[in-house]
């Protein structure tokens, strides 16, 4: 994703409430959330100029704020309503969203009660999540260090600023070694997630995929269970262990940034991209476009 820093992008950002220019939408180093991760964000897609799953953003959102021990003081309505200026005003009609919030520089240490919570929203052009000569041939996953923790020891539905740290050291350490992402295991030693996916495997035109009783159920995860259910494929939601990797025939990831993208290996492992997985493509691309029919027998 190399490019031009995304501090030196032009445009506007709604903050908390307003429009400021991009360049100054700025908080004090001192904030909260930057020291102690009290932050919570969502990734959104536009297509054509509508906001794929809007609303079930937001409540996560504001659940995953809620997690946290704060409230965000806008509405769903208010946030909606804000996505939808600051898609408008930078004229953007393919784009991806960017809502953040968190605490401010009130109070620093561990107890921050009393911060102000803030909002920004951002917008911007953003191509595929990984190359696209890549995703067509499948892209290659190695096996991560560390792993989803127990749903005891953090608050694993939010989506939070947090919870993303092993998932970067993750990706980081894959891509030094040449793959373009890596597997994830939860503290059992089964099958989790990608860094920033969800994971599906295909045997005997089954679909299968781990439980998310410790990692998030994504949006588009149960968006293209929905749609595979549609064409009568079996979706079966079980635990999987990295034993049986060598026993599926097909791999692809899904989220709102991967899309729907096939793998090719996973450490070793090597997977076909195979007529299940190309038509579930064809079939996500055609329900996040606004000609699209009804939504409500994919929602999931």
């Amino acid at each position: 994703m190399a490019g031009k820093p995304f501090d030196q992008l032009s445009g506007d950002i709604w903050y908390d409430g307003t429009f400021v220019p991009w360049s100054d939408a700025k908080l004090h180093v001192l904030s909260h959330g930057l020291h102690y991760g009290s932050s919570v964000f969502e990734g959104e897609r536009a297509y054509g100029g509508r906001i794929f799953k809007s609303e079930e953003h937001t409540e996560r959102l504001l659940a995953s704020a809620g997690m946290l021990g704060f409230d965000i003081p806008w509405t769903a309505e208010q946030i909606n309503a804000a996505k939808e200026e600051t898609l408008a005003r930078m004229n953007l009609v393919d784009a991806y969203i960017r809502p953040v919030a968190w605490r401010g520089s009130e109070m620093m240490g561990i107890s921050a009660q009393k911060n102000t919570i803030h909002l920004a929203i951002a917008a911007w052009e953003w191509p595929s999540y990984f190359a696209p000569e890549e995703r067509l041939k499948g892209i290659r996953l190695d096996m991560a260090d560390y792993r989803r923790p127990d749903p005891q020891t953090a608050p694993y539905k939010a989506k939070a600023a947090g919870l993303y740290m092993i998932c970067t050291i993750s990706k980081h350490a894959a891509e030094s070694k040449g793959y373009a992402d890596a597997l994830m295991l939860d503290w059992r030693g089964q099958i989790a997630e990608a860094t920033g996916a969800n994971v599906f495997f295909i045997k005997d035109g089954k679909i299968h995929t781990p439980t998310p009783d410790c990692f998030l159920d994504g949006i588009t995860r149960r968006t293209v269970i929905g749609l595979a259910r549609d064409r009568g494929i079996e979706v079966i939601e079980r635990s999987i262990l990295p034993d049986e990797l060598s026993d599926f025939e097909q791999c692809f990831v899904t989220g709102t940034a991967a899309e729907v993208t096939p793998v090719s290996e996973i450490a070793g492992h090597q997977f076909q991209v195979g007529d299940i997985i190309k038509n579930l493509m064809e079939d996500y691309d055609t329900a996040v476009r606004p000609e699209a029919p009804s939504l409500k027998a994919v929602a999931g």
